[in-house]
């Protein structure tokens, strides 16, 4: 293998860059080197007969998971690529996004790189996608045939059929026909996807590409779930808080459910609020300073929800001071404009107190709302932004 190194932002590639095969199999790797040689073995005793391939490791390791690689696919009859990442953005669901970006095949499969997804569905996947003249076809372990065997413990089981389940229920129709969206093993037509408008967190790439970029037509093969074959579960309690943030932010993706999703958070900063003025009132403060600082505190609540759940994706449009300053400022003006709107609707339109009280809240509710997307979180401009890329350094055999 040759190694070149490149500028920050840079992917290089080398003379000896594979030439296209029949299928593109992308490994996201991350501290797997006690795995990957056991992996290229059954690659290669189970997928080149059927199906011409390359193999294309996307690294985020500390370990020296690619030098095994290299030194292992001395072996291998196929193309292996490594692409490591300096920064590993988006987590396995990133580099999966970056593969898939360097496949030179029609059809991409993608597979952990631990052993639990059997090399010898491979081709019966790409083989099911031309059958059905389909874009996306998934291994399912929840389909007759398949297993949910390797998974580890009752706890672990008991995890993925409850996500499986809260997926579904909050995209219905984007899942529907999958059985399994936890899923990490499916193939792909590199034409059925557009991996620029994929925006992954975490490790659950197939629910960033269904419910972003849905072929129109899917199909399912059973596989049954291998045990590990080394080393142990990258699933930790971090990552399942990365994947309940990447829900919240798909399910954001809508005009209608950012703004159903701002009025509860909003509901939500009246506990901080309250507490706050609680606490200032009885250390002797007057109420109407305690009621500013204790807005404050909501504010900042309501600003750390949205940031996380509704614009993760819109962040880095503005500095994070920016952000909060002009989320505040717009926060609290609405105290201040609710006030002449109540006088209003109770004079011109001669409303009760109560419901002009109840139609301003609506209201400057709708202003802050739609203030917030514009002058706080513009939509992304397209192209790349300036700290948005990964350094990335390519190996190819």
């Amino acid at each position: 293998m040759s190694q070149e190194s490149t500028a920050p932002g840079e992917v290089v590639e080398t003379a000896e860059v594979p030439e296209p095969g029949a299928v593109t199999i992308v490994v996201p790797t991350f501290n797997e080197s006690a795995n990957v040689r056991q992996l290229l073995r059954q690659i290669t005793e189970a997928v080149p007969a059927r199906l011409p391939c390359e193999v294309v490791f996307v690294d985020d390791s500390t370990d020296d998971t690619p030098d095994v690689i290299e030194k292992a696919a001395r072996d291998c009859p196929f193309p292996v690529t490594v692409l490591h990442r300096q920064e590993p953005v988006g987590g396995l669901g990133g580099a999966v996004v970056e593969g898939m970006k360097a496949a030179t095949s029609d059809w991409i499969v993608v597979m952990d790189g631990d052993c639990q997804h059997p090399p010898a569905l491979v081709p019966d996947l790409v083989a099911t996608g031309e059958r059905a003249n389909a874009g996306l076809v998934v291994a399912s372990r929840y389909i007759k045939g398949g297993s949910r065997a390797g998974l580890a413990g009752s706890y672990r089981v008991a995890v993925s059929r409850g996500a499986t389940w809260l997926t579904k229920a909050l995209f219905p129709r984007r899942l529907h026909g999958i059985s399994d969206p936890m899923s990490g093993f499916f193939a792909i037509r590199r034409s059925a996807v557009t991996a620029e408008i994929l925006q992954p967190l975490g490790y659950k790439i197939l629910l960033e590409l269904a419910v972003r970029s849905r072929p129109r037509t899917v199909s399912e093969v059973p596989f049954v779930f291998q045990d590990r074959f080394a080393g142990e579960s990258k699933s930790t309690a971090q990552e399942g808080f990365r994947f309940l943030r990447h829900l919240a932010g798909l399910r954001a993706a809508s005009p209608v459910a950012r703004m159903v999703g701002f009025g509860l958070i909003g509901l939500t900063g009246f506990v901080p609020n309250l507490l706050g003025l609680w606490a200032l009132t009885g250390a002797g403060l007057h109420y109407v300073p305690a009621e500013i600082l204790a807005n404050q505190l909501g504010v900042a609540w309501n600003f750390v929800l949205i940031e996380h759940l509704l614009f993760r994706e819109r962040r880095r449009h503005r500095r994070w001071w920016d952000r909060a300053g002009r989320f505040a400022l717009l926060a609290n003006a609405d105290l201040v404009l609710r006030i002449p709107l109540i006088a209003l609707f109770v004079h011109q339109l001669d409303l009760g107190v109560l419901s002009a009280t109840a139609l301003a809240l609506v209201t400057t509710f709708v202003l802050r709302f739609a203030a917030t997307e514009a002058l706080v979180y513009l939509p992304r401009r397209t192209g790349e932004k300036p700290g948005s890329e990964s350094r990335t350094a390519r190996r190819a055999a």
